[in-house]
């Protein structure tokens, strides 16, 4: 039988996301809870996640949150839109853009909503805040 017990990374996730939604019922600044997380970061993560909030801010006017302890963006009704996962948070080898049920991206009956991230370059950046727009419609 399988192990379905959550991984201590998970329980972390979780109670990340009830202390956001109390945060939020009491008035907590999202803004400043994401710059917090990014903060927190290290190494490639860090620096990927400050280049992707700077992708964000520049290419569309989602609002900076968290969302389960991560960097996360929402649309104006407060729905998250994209989420930054960095990959020491789950011990996997890279960092992920994971975009959620908001976000814009339809194209027929499959398309991605999740983007593994290792670098950033020129191209990657502009690949990223086309990605975004698209999310978010414009």
């Amino acid at each position: 039988m399988a192990d379905t017990t959550f991984t201590k990374e998970e329980k972390a996730a979780i109670k990340a996301a009830v202390a956001e939604k109390k945060a939020m019922q009491t008035g907590a600044d999202a803004a400043a809870a994401c710059e917090e997380a990014i903060a927190a970061m290290t190494g490639t993560d860090k620096e990927l996640a400050e280049a992707f909030h700077r992708l964000v801010k520049e290419n569309t006017s989602l609002a900076a949150k968290t969302w389960y302890g991560m960097p996360a963006y929402a649309d104006a009704d407060g729905r998250t839109v994209v989420a930054f996962k960095p990959g020491s948070k789950f011990k996997i080898r890279y960092a992920t853009l994971e975009f959620q049920q908001a976000a814009t991206l339809d194209d027929g009956n499959l398309w991605p909503v999740g983007y593994a991230l290792t670098k950033l370059d020129a191209q990657d950046e502009e690949r990223v805040a086309q990605l975004l727009r698209a999310a978010v419609g414009s």
